[in-house]
């Protein structure tokens, strides 16, 4: 469960070209566009409430992807419910999130394997989930590809906290009728 020195070191080179997308309008102020420029359009309590709901709103999921680990059992968890928050770690986090939702993914199809109750899923939100990865990766371009990727990350982070919470019922209530039945 423990990540190796050499995947760390990978996702951390990763990293260095996402901190050089997110200081490109800092760096080249000419090249109009980038979250920053949207960001400057709501002034700065615009752009202050928007990312403290943003920061809430991701607090909100990483709450909900911590439980979900938390609720499978430990044997087929393949990261720990804490390792959700590095998607905290800007800019290390555009990388990471795709090792959360992976992780998140696998351990539920493993975890689906000796639980009933998850078989009603079709899928563990691995696309939707790695699709927002990527879109928000996209939407660091300082330019229209950027913007659209933006708007496209949106419902799809939004589609895979759905299902997330869903598999968060559904396991929390197989949890209470097994509790309730051995007890």
């Amino acid at each position: 469960m423990k990540p190796s020195i050499a995947l760390i070191l990978v996702k951390i080179v990763l990293t260095i070209p996402v901190a050089y997308a997110l200081a490109y309008p800092f760096l080249n102020p000419s090249a109009g566009g980038g979250v920053f420029k949207e960001l400057e359009m709501l002034g700065v309590v615009g752009s202050t409430l928007l990312a403290l709901a943003f920061l809430t709103l991701i607090f909100l999921y990483g709450r909900d992807l911590s439980r979900t680990l938390s609720l499978v059992r430990p044997s087929a968890r393949t990261a720990s419910p804490r390792s959700v928050w590095l998607m905290f770690l800007i800019p290390y986090n555009f990388v990471e999130d795709f090792f959360i939702v992976y992780n998140v993914a696998s351990s539920l199809r493993q975890e689906a394997q000796h639980n009933a109750a998850l078989h009603s899923f079709k899928s563990f939100g691995m696309v939707s989930g790695q699709g927002w990865c990527a879109a928000q990766i996209v939407s660091l371009l300082p330019n229209e590809i950027g913007s659209i990727a933006g708007v496209l990350a949106l419902p799809l982070w939004i589609v895979h906290w759905r299902l997330v919470r869903q598999v968060n019922a559904v396991l929390a209530e197989a949890a209470r009728s097994k509790a309730q039945a051995s007890g």
